[in-house]
């Protein structure tokens, strides 16, 4: 397939020079369903970036898209901010039925305002507020968010610098394996903390990615996470999960921290708890740190209920059987034998991979080559981004609805793509 670039006129003239993506794809999309976009041009793309993991159950989803029409048809309530109203009331019982009780969570369930950096935020205070502290303690090559409090907690240092003014009271510590397994574990944070003389303020909380996704695809092993948990109680610091992207079935269970076996004081929720691509998020905490005053953080858009209807129905029909987590793990798999294949291959050329459920980076030794590899898989037909400080990680998220024929179709053209660029 041989892709003509579109005239972009009215994009370029008239769009801020902020927009990104569609540098990478120089295409005007039209319509999209399950794991395939169409441009204006009739062009057919597999989606393997799944709106960065807001679309885990593909592109129009029909049993969501039903549930949606059928309760806009009969005027039901859009705009809600945190007024009691059915769908609200509906995705409550389902999200405490269906996710909760099965997993002995005891969460109380906050709407913050309509994306994850909102959801951050309000994680932040929250935990600032109860601890009645400053200082929150995040991990290098850590993404939150792109509003002032997210990104003190981020370790890129492009997005950070954005900010315009000096990013405080956060603390970067280093993520697991950073130093490649020469440092035990938590060494140096724990002796910054017992030591009286060290400068470092006691931190409230500890924010965490159990896989960081713009990082590079850092996967954190359970031991660690573990250690992490205990580390927090010991200290006296309020542990939050970020799981904006990796929840919502990413890695296989529906919260990415279920394979360690621990439990988050603070938990974030967005991108696909919606199911639909509408925007939503949920800060979720424990029962005991629930002091807010009423209204002490709100946001116009947090009752946005066509995304209740969404998630209520994505929640029922993906979530009430187990079998998406099992789907998921399998299509895992597949995924990981396709890439060894790929590095088995090509192993002069400097390539590794790392994952988890249907989360995959590719990072290579040449940091330009990622770019260069993401561009002909556009050409090709296929749609993946870069991850990682220097974008040297190719990032694979394809929706969890994903067929194994589809898994196969992407993974031949990724496959034909790291070839071509070598």
């Amino acid at each position: 397939m041989t892709i003509t670039p579109p005239a972009l006129s009215v994009f370029e003239t008239l769009e801020s020079e902020v927009r990104s993506y569609c540098r990478s794809w120089p295409a005007v999309f039209d319509h999209a369903q399950g794991s395939y976009l169409h441009d204006e041009d009739g062009h057919t793309y597999l989606d393997f970036f799944a709106g960065a993991g807001s679309l885990n159950y593909g592109h129009n989803n029909p049993v969501l898209k039903r549930a949606l029409i059928d309760y806009i048809e009969r005027d039901g309530i859009t705009h809600g901010l945190d007024m009691a109203t059915t769908a609200k009331r509906a995705f409550l019982e389902s999200f405490q039925n269906v996710i909760l009780r099965p997993r002995d969570l005891p969460y109380k369930v906050m709407f913050p305002g309509p994306t994850g950096t909102n959801a951050v935020e309000s994680a932040l205070k929250l935990a600032r507020k109860v601890k009645g502290r400053e200082s929150v303690v995040s991990f290098t090559n850590a993404f939150h968010g792109m509003s002032l409090g997210a990104l003190a907690v981020t370790g890129n240092a492009f997005k950070r610098a954005g900010a315009g003014i000096p990013l405080v009271h956060g603390t970067p510590m280093p993520f697991d394996n950073y130093f490649e397994g020469q440092v035990p574990d938590f060494l140096w944070f724990e002796r910054l903390l017992e030591d009286q003389g060290s400068g470092l303020n006691k931190p409230a909380a500890v924010i965490v990615e159990t896989v960081q996704g713009e990082g590079g695809i850092n996967v954190a092993r359970v031991e660690w996470l573990r250690a992490l948990q205990e580390l927090c109680h010991r200290q006296d610091m309020l542990l939050i999960v970020d799981d904006i992207q990796m929840g919502c079935g990413r890695t296989g269970g529906f919260f990415s921290f279920e394979e360690a076996g621990i439990t988050p004081d603070i938990v974030t929720l967005s991108k696909s708890i919606s199911g639909y691509g509408l925007p939503m998020s949920l800060c979720l905490f424990k029962p005991e740190l629930d002091i807010w005053e009423p209204g002490e953080h709100n946001g116009t858009f947090r009752g946005n209920n066509p995304a209740f209807v969404t998630a209520t129905a994505a929640l029922d029909t993906y979530w009430a059987d187990g079998q998406m987590e099992k789907q998921t793990q399998a299509r895992g798999e597949q995924v990981e034998r396709a890439l060894l294949d790929i590095v088995d291959e090509l192993d002069a050329i400097g390539v590794s991979f790392r994952g988890r459920g249907l989360v995959w980076g590719m990072e290579f030794d040449d940091k330009a080559r990622a770019t260069a590899v993401a561009r002909r898989a556009f050409e090709l037909g296929l749609l993946i981004e870069t991850s990682g400080p220097e974008s040297e990680v190719v990032k694979l998220l394809p929706p969890l609805t994903v067929t194994p024929e589809e898994l196969d179709e992407g993974l031949r053209i990724l496959a034909r793509s790291v070839r071509e660029t070598a």
